[in-house]
């Protein structure tokens, strides 16, 4: 199952030089870069770890790419997702935001039904992945 979070999720992959565009695009703006890592890709879980400090000085998506290179290789196995701060006044949010690297393996989610009060049905999802222990949840074990 293909895990769809973001801008650009429902397209195929994009290639490092269609990322490259949308970063020059999101630096063209004035728009800090940051890339971000995770091995629970719940929709939920707004809280992915920081791979380095925010981009704010940097001009060439080709310093973008380098440093995505050097997650991918650390992290290879877990999701990576770009995403451009607009700073300005009245926004101060997140722009853009997209993955631009995942696991060979996706397991996907699971929906879990529960019945309450009345006739009510309430539903949750939950990663298969999470199943395993944080660090070990893809590649390998």
């Amino acid at each position: 199952m293909r895990m769809t979070q973001g801008c650009f999720s429902y397209l195929p992959d994009l290639t490092d030089e269609q990322i490259s565009a949308q970063v020059q695009y999101a630096l063209g703006k004035g728009w800090a870069v940051n890339l971000e890592f995770t091995d629970d890709p719940h929709p939920r879980n707004t809280y992915w770890e920081m791979w380095a400090l925010p981009m704010f000085d940097l001009q060439d998506a080709a310093g973008v790419l380098m440093e995505l290179t050097e997650c991918r290789k650390v992290y290879g196995d877990r999701y990576i997702r770009l995403s451009a701060f607009d700073s300005s006044h009245g926004w101060e949010s997140v722009r853009l935001s997209f993955i631009v690297h995942r696991p060979k393996d996706e397991p996907g989610f699971r929906l879990d039904r529960q019945e309450v009060d009345g006739r009510n049905i309430r539903y949750t999802t939950k990663a298969y992945a999470a199943d395993k222990p944080e660090g070990r949840r893809y590649g390998g074990e």
